[in-house]
């Protein structure tokens, strides 16, 4: 049975039962601030679950089903295995204030053994406990189950398995049933009774209702008895562009692509802030497994728009800008890349047989090169990868920054490539920012703090007065000219006395240890120096990388100091 046979038959099943269907909503959730993404079937009825909207009057009826498209961000680092997706599709049938429990789970039982024609003997079902404090064990999920003839097994499960919600921090939730086929979870159940607040009490809600999701994908793989949902046929025409690919490889990136071509085709723009971020890391992610592999970026997003297509007409309408947007930021990308494997066959070239650790994860942390692209290349060292991995992560999760050098620069960035690269980019931005400012209002200005996100650089400066647009403007073209130009950037350790007599600059703030970094960028022909700072890392290899330095800000920080903010486009 193909997808789009199971879609209409979804449909057909629950309209002669009285549902409408409501057409699935953007992934960008409308008036729903407490997630970034659509997640699941029901949040673009959770006025109707919590009384603020009629759905007799908005939708002409209390019975609805949708087919949802859906994004979850928290299983990005899993797809690669046989099961987990970021992009699916919902199949879910709603009830407010209209049925309740006993009908929802015939509902389910009828279609899954009539409709889909998965034997009973397959199925089994669990239902809720009722350990949660103010809950009690839902019985009457167990009663209609227990009436289900030829059901294989029920079970009462705690809340970690069998209560859900709410999507953010509040909204409707409740106790769930759960069908799984040969052990596998096909279709949740929620029976919405309570409203979750911000500090996790529970209230009753005032019209209970149903809220039912089922994927697609696992669905199909049920019902065709597949190995898979990546052998289904909404996947299969991706997977067989793939071939030259490892499995894991193919895997991420037929997700990875479906997902991206709907972001786009729901006009999410990459960038580095919330759903562009997301949008910009799976891209990204896609790009660097299918470098240099002979697969093309246009085929697989044209494959996906040709196979869903028909089902969302928006996507082919938005063929070409999907197309355009996917190709500029690949084209970004690739120069970012392509300096990390110049870095990489520097190494090579060295003639060393096994990267160390240390090395390996500067190659990730600056340029986004994942551990598997380098293993390929070369060996690597990676206990001593993974060690330093979960260093920069617990720094990251204890909120601590690295301060190293004054730069603010989070530890933690260096986790994900994508927001790395753009960190690193402005870090090595700020260094020519800070010697942009000694050289247009004098060499008594030193640097009084600073922080880089994603999105900016924030620099303070000691300076005892407001600076007028004239030198703005001066000091923005020196950091341009010297990045048009292309300097290189080298990295020292050196012994802090021995550095601080060449000339290097260091945060006043700061205690040094003996032996320190320092990061010079220089004309590789003549040898001057253009800046040169004790500072941690990591930076980029050239100037040439950044882009356009534009300062969007200056104000005082606090007496006798200046704030510059400052981006890179």
């Amino acid at each position: 049975m193909t997808s789009q046979e199971l879609r209409q038959k979804f449909i057909e099943f629950f309209e002669a039962k009285g549902h409408i269907l409501v057409p699935s909503s953007s992934l960008l959730p409308k008036d729903d601030p407490s997630v970034l993404l659509t997640t699941a079937g029901m949040q673009q009825f959770k006025p109707y679950f919590v009384g603020l909207k009629d759905p007799q009057v908005e939708l002409g009826g209390r019975q609805a089903i949708s087919i949802q498209k859906c994004f979850r961000t928290a299983d990005i680092d899993d797809v690669g295995d046989d099961t987990h997706l970021t992009f699916f599709e919902m199949l879910g049938n709603f009830s407010f204030g209209d049925y309740f429990k006993t009908e929802a789970i015939q509902f389910a039982w009828e279609f899954l053994t009539t409709v889909a024609g998965i034997s009973a003997s397959c199925l089994s079902a669990t239902y809720y406990n009722g350990n949660r404090p103010g809950t009690t064990a839902d019985i009457e999920a167990k009663l209609a189950l227990d009436k289900l003839d030829g059901l294989n097994q029920v079970s009462a499960q705690p809340d970690a398995e069998n209560f859900w919600g709410p999507t953010g921090t509040e909204g409707p939730c409740g106790p769930t049933v759960e069908f799984h086929v040969n052990g596998v979870e096909v279709w949740n159940l929620v029976f919405n009774e309570f409203y979750c607040h911000p500090d996790g009490k529970l209230s009753p809600l005032p019209v209970r209702g149903v809220d039912t999701g089922m994927g697609l994908e696992r669905l199909s793989v049920a019902v065709n008895q597949l190995p898979n949902i990546f052998a289904t046929d909404v996947f299969k025409p991706l997977m067989d562009k793939l071939g030259s690919l490892t499995p894991r490889a193919q895997r991420i990136v037929a997700d990875h692509i479906r997902g991206a071509v709907f972001l786009l085709g729901d006009h999410v723009r990459p960038s580095n802030k919330e759903q562009g971020y997301i949008l910009r890391r799976i891209l990204r992610r896609v790009l660097m497994h299918i470098h240099g592999s002979g697969v093309r970026l246009e085929d697989l997003i044209n494959t996906v728009i040709d196979l869903f297509g028909p089902v969302y007409l928006d996507l082919t309408q938005n063929r070409e800008s999907i197309n355009q947007f996917a190709r500029t930021e690949a084209d970004k990308f690739s120069r970012t890349i392509d300096a990390g494997e110049k870095e990489l066959a520097k190494l090579i070239a060295n003639g060393t047989p096994r990267l160390s650790g240390a090395e390996a994860f500067k190659l990730f942390a600056s340029y986004g090169l994942p551990i598997d692209f380098i293993k390929e290349k070369i060996p690597v060292d990676e206990s001593e990868f993974d060690r330093a991995f979960v260093e920069h992560q617990s720094i990251s999760r204890a909120g601590v920054e690295k301060k190293f050098g004054g730069h603010g620069l989070s530890a933690g960035a260096a986790i994900d490539p994508a927001e790395q690269i753009q960190i690193t980019k402005l870090h090595t931005a700020t260094h020519l920012l800070h010697a942009a400012l000694r050289e247009v209002l004098g060499a008594e200005v030193h640097q009084a703090g600073s922080d880089i996100n994603p999105e900016r650089t924030r620099f303070d400066f000691n300076f005892p007065r407001k600076l007028i647009p004239d030198e703005i403007q001066r000091i923005e073209a020196w950091v341009n000219d010297k990045i048009s130009t292309g300097f290189s950037v080298k990295h020292e350790t050196l012994p802090y006395a021995q550095a601080i007599a060449a000339g290097a600059v260091a945060f006043f703030k700061e205690k040094y240890p003996a032996q320190v970094d320092v990061y010079t960028i220089y004309n590789e022909d003549t040898g001057k120096v253009i800046s040169q700072e004790l500072c941690g890392g990591p930076h980029v290899t050239n100037s040439h990388d950044l882009g356009t330095f534009r300062i969007t800000k200056e104000e005082s920080s606090s007496a006798g100091v200046r704030r510059i903010k400052a981006v890179l486009e």
